[in-house]
């Protein structure tokens, strides 16, 4: 389902993406047309977050809140808001092998679905996924229970707000996942860009350039943190993104990792 996209961990601004494209292209909700909107589907965002009262939800790179819609069918993934639906509803889309930046989010949650015009519209928990034109900043959620039908979208494709069966728990401990072989810190939790982040790659033991600084980690695997340098001191496994480092007692502390 997400075969025809590059999933890569982090945010936008962590891998460095171009000014005025993909989500930044449309910093303040509503519709993007013409050269904005091609810009628009370079890139798409999933973060899981925080927005108003919604705890998690997912945002884009610009920080505005994600929607799923009751009407729309997720097995097999369907959209059912077109027309004016959409003009109130924009659909969150991506070119083909366009890049999907993902934190806090599972790779297996993420597909596509291809619209009526042709368009691939983002899908969560086969979910499609849209904007509210209505909200313009971040933490806005005017769109949250509008007719009844409209919800901010979970990490997993549910409803935010609601309660969830089998919701997500840190992932940490010996819990087999693949093993990672990069990772994003962040300075902020929740994977905030209004902070600065910092990638570590390669093999073994690596020491963060700044140390003792991180609050989250978007990672696509499973790695070993270390408050100490050269991977010394207190440890934990960590399996895939931990929003908060302070729920495993690691907040403001790594100083070096290691991936394999």
């Amino acid at each position: 389902m997400g075969g025809d996209l590059a999933l890569l961990s982090g945010t936008a601004k962590s891998n460095r993406s171009e000014a005025n494209s993909g989500d930044w292209a449309v910093p303040n909700g509503g519709l993007a047309k013409g050269a904005a909107r091609q810009s628009s589907q370079r890139w798409v965002q999933l973060t899981a977050s925080t927005a108003g009262d919604l705890n998690p939800v997912l945002v884009n790179g610009a920080g505005l809140t994600l929607y799923r819609f009751d009407n729309d069918g997720n097995n097999p993934p369907t959209s059912n808001c077109d027309g004016e639906c959409a003009q109130t509803w924009p659909p969150v889309t991506v070119a083909p092998n366009g890049k999907v930046f993902i934190a806090g989010v599972k790779k297996s949650a993420v597909g596509t679905v291809r619209r009526a015009d042709g368009a691939l519209q983002i899908t969560i928990g086969g979910w499609p996924v849209y904007r509210f034109a209505k909200d313009t900043k971040r933490g806005d959620t005017l769109g949250q229970g509008v007719g009844g039908t409209w919800f901010g979208v979970t990490p997993t494709g549910g409803k935010a707000g609601a309660p969830e069966s089998g919701q997500d728990t840190p992932n940490t401990g010996d819990v087999t996942a693949p093993p990672a072989t990069s990772a994003v810190f962040f300075d902020d939790a929740n994977f905030s860009d209004n902070g600065a982040s910092q990638g570590v790659t390669g093999d073994g033991c690596q020491n963060l350039a700044r140390p003792g600084v991180a609050s989250s980690i978007a990672a696509p695997g499973s790695l070993k943190v270390w408050v100490g340098p050269n991977c010394t001191g207190r440890s934990q496994v960590i399996n895939g993104d931990i929003a908060d480092l302070a729920t495993i007692d690691f907040d403001n502390a790594i100083a070096s990792v290691r991936f394999s």
